[in-house]
């Protein structure tokens, strides 16, 4: 996606998503490094596995809970795609602040 920031005076204007495995190597999928070497890389696969299951987690609970979520999503258009995943997230957030009281 076409995203703008800036890391340690370096500026980029792609974004990347976080994947596994299976995933096609293209420049804007990061898998985990396989068997990092160094304090560094074992930290970034750490978090980064760390927030790629944060993810999945969450998608899981948005499959379990909307079915819309769950089928392909190939032919819809991206602002209606984000307009199904901001309904789900805040029909999730009223379903868990219900479920507290």
């Amino acid at each position: 996606p076409a995203v703008q920031y800036n890391v340690n005076g370096t500026s980029y204007d792609m974004g990347y998503y976080l994947a596994d495995g299976i995933y096609l190597t293209w420049a804007t999928f990061v898998k985990t490094i396989p068997m990092p070497q160094g304090p560094k890389r074992q930290l970034f696969a750490k978090r980064q596995q760390g927030a790629r299951k944060d993810v999945e987690r969450a998608f899981g609970v948005f499959q379990s809970r909307f079915a819309i979520v769950r089928g392909p999503s190939r032919n819809w258009h991206v602002d209606t795609m984000k307009n199904i995943m901001y309904a789900c997230i805040i029909m999730h957030n009223m379903i868990v602040e219900d479920e507290r009281n």
